[in-house]
């Protein structure tokens, strides 16, 4: 073949018939919050990650043209970028091939003990070069243990001690709190300075902010006007 015809050849594979969304449901209400939970702060603290990222909950990952996905509860994919005509088939669903690249997290939160969490998940996610596996059990349906954290080395996952995703600079933390009007033990991305928070927790931070500092202004206009009358009480004009 010719050079010139090998570039008019479209090597690419046939997505035709690739099936991309299988309208299948949610499992239960906690997955579908705290897969929310995992997505929406990173999206609202963008500079957190300090580079284009795409996260993304129940989204197939094809690593392979004539195999079936594998689809995370999440997964978080660095220095990739969603193509601007998200149309498009095959820019609508995670294929390695143009991505360029597998995620380099990937988040399982277990629903029930069919799941194969701690089984072929396991053994998959580290065979398509995904950097780290993560295993949050909130009901606690595999054991004692509510996080599980694994780091890729070679082809095989090795358990971690702690919970600091260094390839990635973010961490990972059990918070006990309430997000949408539900406390539980949730699952959190975390920078060495705390919690990601959340878009709606940033908006009451800063308007906490705002009234602190309204308070301080009202404080510090009330001490100069005592000043004022004190000034005048000794026969001192406070604006000469």
């Amino acid at each position: 073949m010719s050079q010139s015809l090998a570039h008019e050849v479209d090597l690419s594979p046939d997505l035709q018939d690739l099936v991309i969304e299988d309208n299948t449901p949610l499992d239960n209400l906690i997955t579908e919050k705290q897969q929310r939970l995992l997505t929406e702060p990173l999206y609202s603290n963008s500079a957190v990650l300090d580079c284009p990222s795409l996260l993304a909950a129940n989204v197939g990952v094809f690593y392979a043209v004539r195999q079936p996905p594998i689809v995370p509860d999440v997964f978080l994919s660095l220095n990739v970028e969603i193509p601007e005509n998200w149309h498009e088939k095959k820019n609508r669903t995670y294929l390695v091939w143009e991505f360029g690249k597998p995620p380099d997290v990937a988040i399982e939160i277990v629903s029930n003990k069919e799941g194969n969490e701690l089984g072929s998940k396991l053994r998959d996610y580290p065979q398509i070069g995904v950097a780290y596996y993560v295993v949050f059990d909130p009901l606690q349906q595999l054991g004692d243990t509510l996080l599980r954290v694994f780091e890729r080395r070679g082809n095989r996952y090795q358990a971690m001690t702690e919970t600091w995703l260094e390839q990635v600079g973010i961490g990972l933390t059990i918070w006990d709190g309430v997000f949408e009007g539900k406390h539980d033990r949730w699952l959190r991305w975390c920078t060495r300075d705390g919690i990601v928070p959340t878009g709606a927790e940033q908006a009451k931070q800063e308007q906490q902010r705002a009234e602190q500092e309204r308070q301080r202004a009202e404080r510090a206009e009330a001490r100069a006007e005592r000043l004022e009358e004190q000034l005048r009480a000794m026969g001192i004009d406070p604006d000469a």
